[in-house]
């Protein structure tokens, strides 16, 4: 048995229980701690609209980053006319500083194919695709080994557990595309072709996989459906904020003392996470802030300390949700620099589908360069900001729409640290290539 860390507090634990009390590759030992549960309730006392119902009382919001309402959705694709439904699992997780899909994978295989099983009763599909990118060779291989596992069991395939019900599961993988996160470009790669999102509408709850209706959750919305039919939509109801029910797994890393995976409810404050549960900033260092919601969020500074993190809190501040990656920063980073990287990284992964994105990217990357280097005038500063407007309103898809965010939310915050590079031609936490010429004239 792993040796369980201490459980801080502010934490609290649904996708992550039982955490390392259990082998994920056996399914007697997830059996043993309620596993299926859950399903063998939903197959053999419930209806599919009182499943829906169950969900959507619950308050549960897709955890993939939109959090959009997943009842409402469940509704929609089981409203939706033609067949066959589909269902995919979105297992594409690749925003620098997330591992949360990636761990959930390899820990919690059943828990996750349980979720995806129940609402495929829910919807009435009989097919589902978990699509997992093929870094994540320990997730494909577990997850495999439990669909093996289930179809020995009666609990995937023909007639599941001796109801009228039967549904499949297929892993599909990912070649690493940021991009395949969208779920039109998901659909895309799944079909076989090259991964490209689409515009919406149609959405894919009306016309997705193989142009049939399909349900697309990811990998933590999903593992929450067991616990939460098991409990009920009250318990559950009754965790988290008002507008932001449940728990939310993050990955916290960068400038903090105790890095990894934790599970906090909705509306927990930034000093919490960070200070509490974190262990605060190593070496002395002073807390400088935190990015969420990946390439696509934004960086909240120490003056917000005290906000509950929740969806509507985050995108006041011109952050988002995300799946979940937690970076800190302390008084070290350049909050330019962190925007340059960001930027390269939504760079490289556009599709080029578009023009705003594949040219819009590039060039503001480009000019945060020069801001790096001390060669940058205010009027490249203006030109940044027109950018960050044309690309976020006039891009095909949320990679585009999301790449301003680390660059708006670091001048809404950090904007003195822009024209210190820009006017002083220095750089105030002495990492960028300016900071190195200041330092080289003043020694000639």
């Amino acid at each position: 048995m792993i040796e369980e860390r201490p459980l801080f507090i502010p934490e609290q634990n649904i996708v992550l229980e039982h955490n390392g009390d259990i082998d994920p590759e056996v399914l007697e030992d997830y059996s043993k701690i309620e596993g299926f549960t859950a399903l063998n309730h939903v197959l053999t006392e419930m209806t599919p609209p009182e499943v829906i119902d169950q969900v959507s009382r619950s308050g549960l919001r897709g955890r993939g980053g939109a959090g959009y309402p997943t009842g409402l959705k469940w509704q929609t694709v089981a409203k939706a006319p033609g067949t066959p439904k589909y269902i995919i699992c979105n297992g594409d997780e690749g925003d620098p500083g997330a591992f949360m899909d990636r761990n959930v994978m390899e820990a919690y295989p059943f828990k996750v194919l349980e979720g995806m099983t129940i609402a495929a009763y829910a919807i009435g599909a009989s097919q589902g695709f978990l699509y997992v990118r093929a870094e994540y060779p320990l997730a494909v291989q577990r997850l495999k080994n439990a669909i093996r596992q289930m179809e020995k069991h009666n609990l995937l395939g023909k007639n599941i557990a001796g109801t009228p019900f039967s549904f499949d599961v297929d892993v599909r993988l990912g070649a690493g595309a940021f991009v395949c996160g969208e779920e039109t470009a998901l659909i895309a790669s799944i079909e076989g072709r090259r991964g490209n999102p689409r515009p919406r509408p149609p959405y894919p709850a009306e016309r997705g996989l193989f142009g049939c209706p399909t349900l697309i959750n990811n990998v933590e919305t999903f593992a929450n459906i067991a616990p939460l039919l098991r409990k009920g939509a009250e318990w559950f109801a009754s965790i988290g904020t008002e507008k932001s029910k449940g728990t939310k797994v993050f990955a916290l890393s960068g400038r903090i003392a105790r890095a990894g995976l934790i599970e906090v409810p909705m509306g927990t404050t930034l000093r919490e996470i960070v200070f509490d549960i974190g262990g605060g900033i190593p070496d002395g260092k002073a807390f400088k802030a935190v990015q969420t919601g990946g390439p696509s969020g934004g960086c909240i500074p120490s003056d917000y300390l005290d906000m509950p993190v929740d969806y509507e809190s985050l995108l006041k501040l011109g952050s988002f949700m995300g799946s979940g990656g937690m970076i800190v920063m302390d008084e070290t980073s350049c909050m330019v620099d962190v925007a340059r990287y960001f930027m390269e990284f939504c760079m490289s992964e556009s599709c080029g589908k578009c023009v705003p994105c594949r040219v819009g990217t590039a060039q503001m990357y480009q000019l945060l360069t020069k801001i790096v280097n001390g060669d940058a005038t205010l009027n490249d500063l203006a030109l940044l900001e027109s950018l960050c407007d044309l690309v976020r309103n006039t891009s095909l898809c949320g990679l585009g729409q999301g790449a301003p965010n680390p660059v708006l939310s670091t001048l809404r915050y950090f904007r003195d640290e822009y024209i210190a590079h820009i006017v002083d031609k220095r750089c105030p936490a002495g990492v960028c290539p300016v900071h190195k010429r200041e330092h080289q004239e003043v020694n000639a």
